[in-house]
Formats: structure tokens, sequence, C-alpha cells
């Protein structure tokens, strides 16, 4: 079992034939958490889940709402960004995260595998999942040429 951070293969193909929508007010996305146990890498194609975290706090199954998405290009790279994600009240531990889009068009169709380099864990606290700054070397999603 590994968790390999990766843009979904499935993915990519659904952006080329113009089924994922990350403009603001665009398609809905969410983040789940994960154990150590799951696989997840390039050829996740959809949310599962699967070795989960379990419910815990304000963390669910299925995960939470990514807020605050926004486009933008600059030096010829396009970048995706999200708000921060907070779980809050929670005893978990994860290894790792699944970015998908919960839109009619690919339901739990998976974006990005994010692999947090070791387990996380929070007590009876808050676990906040961190985005980079939206860079063109640094965005959660990257695209160029």
């Amino acid at each position: 079992m590994a968790i390999t951070q990766a843009i979904a293969n499935a993915f990519k193909k659904q952006l080329l034939e113009g089924d994922q929508n990350f403009a603001s007010g665009g398609d809905k996305f969410k983040l789940a958490l994960y154990t150590s146990s799951a696989t997840l890498n390039s050829a996740t194609t959809a949310y599962s889940a699967t070795n989960e975290v379990g419910d815990s706090g304000a963390y669910s199954a299925g995960g939470g709402d990514l807020t605050g998405q926004n486009t933008s290009i600059a030096s010829g790279v396009a970048i995706v960004d999200f708000a921060d994600l907070s779980f809050t009240g929670v005893t978990l531990t994860a290894r790792g995260a699944l970015i998908y889009n919960t839109s009619s068009a690919v339901t739990n169709a998976a974006v990005a595998v994010l692999d947090f380099g070791a387990d996380k864990t929070a007590t009876s606290g808050t676990f906040t999942v961190q985005f980079p700054a939206a860079t063109t070397s640094a965005a959660i999603l990257r695209i160029s040429g």
C-alpha cells in the first residue's frame, strides 16, 4: 500500500474533454483524507471510502468541501488554488489526501493525490490541509507548456 503524489491520469483526459471546471462558481471539489493503508496514485480514477480516515469531529466520510477556488495564469503557467481546509475537533491520523470533483459530469472523479510524506495526526484538535502559494512553481495544480 502506498500513496504517491500525482495528478490523476483520468483527470488529464477529462480536462481536455472539458469535463472539469475550476472557475469560481464552476464545479464542486472535495478533499478526502486517507490512512497509510490506502493505495492512491496517478491511476486513481475516483473517490473511494476504502482506507479513508474514520469519522471524527468535523470530518466525515467523503471529506470536506474545497472553497475559494481560483484560476489564474502567469508566465505561461495556468494555476488553480484553493483555500486551506480545516477539520475541527478531530482525532485522526492521515498519510495523504485525494482532491476530487463532485459535479454531475464526472461524479467523484479523482483530480490529484496528495502525499503528506508521513503520517500526520491531530488529537482532539484541528487538522488543517494547507495549500501552497498560488505561484507558477508552487500552486497545487499547474499546467505549463
